[in-house]
Order: structure tokens, then sequence, then C-alpha cells
């Protein structure tokens, strides 16, 4: 006898294009969060380093920290963009 899940699985298939957002969000997320290893940086500096759209990193990097990945710091000498950094999960 099948499991319920399985059945909803095989009924309810995630579409491709679901797959590839999804795969290219935590390739993405990956970069930004081993691009903060190094330490806390801006949004342009993320961007500039990964050589990618400043609004697809602003938001990525908003996801990352509403769902408690990162955490702002101070803001920069030009009082425009806060510094993130990796959240100490203690």
């Amino acid at each position: 006898m099948k499991k319920t899940i399985d059945i909803m699985k095989e009924k309810r298939k995630v579409p491709q294009g679901v797959k590839d957002k999804i795969k290219a969000f935590n390739k993405l997320k990956k970069k930004i969060l081993d691009s903060l290893k190094e330490g806390e940086k801006t949004i342009p500096e993320i961007a500039k380093e990964m050589d990618d759209d400043i609004d697809a990193i602003t938001y990525n990097l908003m996801t990352l920290l509403k769902y408690g990945f990162l955490e702002a710091g101070d803001i920069d000498d030009n009082d425009e963009y806060y510094y993130y950094r990796l959240k100490n999960k203690e």
C-alpha cells in the first residue's frame, strides 16, 4: 500500500520551470554566503565580486536576511548601504 505523500507526488508534479528557479536561487544563495564568509560587505561589493546584477543580489540577499541567514551591520561611509554579515548561529 502506498503512502499518501507518494500518491500526491505522483499526481502533482513540480514544473521544470519551478525546479530551475529553485536551483538558480540555491546557487546564488551559496555564492552570497561564501562571499560573506570572508567578512561583511555591502550589496554593491557583493554584486561586483560576483559580477551579477545588483537588483538580483538585493532580492536574494533580502530573502536570506528574512530567513535568518544574515544580519545587517553598520551603514557605509556614504550612508547608502548597510554592511551584511553571516548570522552567528549560537
